[in-house]
């Protein structure tokens, strides 16, 4: 039994220190790959920028889409954490309830699937970019490696894959309708959306305002 014991330990400071590793090196060096991409059987187009070098307006659609609280929360949106655990206590389906941390600790240190033990290493793996990275860091490389197309990471290559140009010229509605298809960016249309991928990508365009009128994203530009 000691020698479990001892095990574990070891295994644990092992963990700890490996993360706090990686957390402290991707808060300078542009992440390279991730499980995801490695995972991805269509390839890997990617192309890192810098947040300067991302329009603005994509990161307001962003935060418009995904996490109006972004400034506000510690990498976790408790109402919608509590909204979802209702939602699933009434065995309906959970929508939502990550935030954009959440989300990038998920794509940059683990995989996609994997239940509330993969939950549980995102949980410790958000409190430390929130920590160490900062709010800004966190953005830049959450539109660095999310998942933007088939086999398209970041939206600098997503950008030119769907209208054929960077980043930093994009649109408000350009950056809506990739915003939307974020969540499921192998079968949301960007360039050509219908129906309710249309409208919901007119929604968020409308959004990107608000974000701006109410500065929704000024804790990345400080």
């Amino acid at each position: 039994m000691r020698l479990v014991v001892r095990f574990l330990f070891k295994t644990l400071v092992g963990f700890l220190g490996l993360s706090l590793v990686l957390v402290l090196l991707f808060k300078f060096v542009p992440v390279p790959v991730t499980a995801t991409m490695l995972l991805d059987g269509n390839g890997i187009t990617k192309d890192w920028t810098s947040l300067s070098n991302i329009d603005r307006n994509m990161v307001r659609a962003v935060i418009a889409a995904e996490d109006g609280k972004f400034c506000t929360h510690d990498g976790f949106d408790r109402e919608a954490i509590e909204k979802a655990i209702e939602n699933n206590a009434r065995g309906g389906r959970i929508k939502g309830g990550s935030t954009i941390s959440q989300q990038t600790a998920k794509n940059v240190f683990l995989w996609q699937d994997g239940g509330y033990v993969r939950k549980g290493f995102e949980a410790w793996f958000t409190v430390l970019i929130e920590q160490i990275w900062g709010k800004r860091r966190i953005m830049e490389v959450y539109l660095n490696v999310a998942e933007t197309g088939i086999g398209t990471y970041g939206v600098e290559a997503g950008s030119r894959r769907y209208f054929g140009k960077s980043a930093a010229s994009l649109t408000p509605l350009e950056a809506a309708r990739m915003a939307a298809a974020l969540p499921l960016p192998k079968e949301r249309s960007v360039k050509n959306p219908r129906g309710w991928l249309a409208r919901h990508g007119n929604t968020i365009a409308a959004r990107v305002g608000v974000v701006r009128r109410d500065g929704l994203d000024a804790c990345i530009y400080q």
